[in-house]
């Protein structure tokens, strides 16, 4: 173990250098399509079912796979994970690429599409999240997702721009090469120059099943009363967060008109606005308790999402967007963070496939909640009152004993 700190500490910058920048490269090519089917569906259906739809099929396959691939992060070389659902996506991209050439552009083939792609994110995901601590020594997570919520925002801030620049002078199947060319540079990346030593439970002989450890995962859960509760918390605020992150987009078009450059001036507003609070949570590092800092972001959010279903200008409407996006890397960095500090090496995998599997069932409820209910109420009742439940679980978030607790600072980081 004090070889691997010692490895850390001589060759970390270096290593998340580059590991941030393969995965920035393959997020800039998955964001381009990911703007492009969502805008698609939008701007040809304008159906709230529709929309539901599309989100569903982004997000359950990724549900069913996490629990297995919590299991392999623990298990398998985490790197090569990596690498194997980067090559998934890219192949199935490229598939739809060549059918859309050849004349079949189905609705279908895009919700396909999106159910393949949350494949390769529910292998992904766990695997990432538990890999960081590998290269990176514990002192400097906090900068170092912070610094990456910031990446990830100045991809947000691009990709729509770029990607509505190429629908308004190109094909689908355009976009669709492009995430080919970029998730191929990300993985000779990741496999030519990114060093990560395989983790000591990957390098022993593997004697339990995946059903074994799979199920230790979920005792390991159980028996933390802070991960209970933190889970729970999550479960809550992934549904009510349904209607703020999916339906504004509808909202938009239903509300201030269909203009793509509608669609495109929220997106661009709220990646600026993470883009502020990255570099904001990486140089200040948040409160010394973290659950403190998820409470004031979590209250931000709440008055957010409440605001943009009243206010009636759209400049408005983009500065609450803004401030929503500043508030979400506060939030999201001590999230990852606290699991990374707190959990187990050995665990990481599975605790993250866990958090994974409550993420993206949690969102399809609430997109199968609010998604036909948008079609017979105004969004902007529903994000009234979403917003104000939302702030009303940070304020219990606030005042739970066993998260505070929790939260607070290791000794070695004072």
């Amino acid at each position: 173990m004090n070889t691997i700190n010692t490895n850390l500490q001589e060759n970390w910058l270096k290593n998340i250098i580059l590991f941030l920048s393969s995965q920035t490269i393959s997020l800039f090519g998955s964001s381009l399509v990911q703007y492009a089917i969502m805008w698609h569906i939008t701007l040809t259906t304008e159906s709230g079912l529709m929309m539901t739809l599309y989100i569903i099929c982004g997000f359950i396959p990724t549900f069913f796979l996490s629990p297995v691939a919590g299991v392999w992060a623990d298990r398998y070389n985490r790197k090569i994970l990596i690498i194997f659902a980067d090559g998934l996506i890219a192949f199935s991209t490229l598939i739809l690429a060549i059918l859309f050439l050849m004349g079949y552009e189905s609705i279908w083939l895009l919700f396909v599409m999106a159910g393949i792609r949350a494949l390769g994110t529910g292998i992904q995901t766990p695997a990432v999240g538990a890999i960081l601590p590998q290269i990176v020594p514990k002192e400097k997570l906090t900068k170092v997702n912070g610094v990456n919520g910031s990446i990830q925002a100045v991809i947000m801030f691009v990709s729509p721009m770029v990607s509505a620049a190429l629908i308004a002078m190109a094909s689908l199947e355009v976009i669709f090469f492009i995430d080919v060319i970029t998730a191929v540079i990300a993985i000779i990346t990741l496999m030519a120059f990114v060093k990560v030593a395989v983790h000591e439970k990957a390098a022993a002989e593997q004697t339990a099943s995946y059903f074994s450890d799979f199920k230790q995962g979920l005792q390991y859960v159980n028996s933390s009363p802070f991960l209970k509760k933190f889970f729970l918390f999550f479960a809550i605020f992934f549904v009510l967060m349904a209607p703020a992150a999916f339906l504004t987009p509808l909202q938009v078009t239903r509300t201030f008109g269909g203009d793509v450059w509608l669609l495109t001036a929220i997106e661009i507003a709220f990646s600026v606005g993470m883009m502020a609070g990255g570099g904001i949570i990486a140089s200040w590092g948040g409160y010394p308790n973290k659950i403190t800092t998820m409470t004031l972001a979590s209250l931000i959010m709440g008055i957010c999402t409440l605001a943009l279903g009243i206010v009636p200008i759209f400049w408005i409407y983009l500065l609450f967007m803004a401030l929503f996006g500043i508030a979400m890397p506060i939030f999201n960095t001590p999230v990852t963070v606290l699991l990374q500090e707190k959990i187990e090496e050995n665990y990481l995998g599975r605790v993250f496939g866990v958090m994974g599997m409550i993420s993206t069932s949690m969102m399809p409820i609430g997109m199968l909640i609010f998604g036909p209910i948008a079609d017979v109420i105004a969004i902007e009742w529903l994000l009234v009152g979403t917003g104000a439940f939302i702030i009303l679980l940070a304020v219990i978030l606030g005042r739970d004993q066993v998260l505070l607790e929790a939260g607070k600072p290791e000794l070695s980081e004072s």
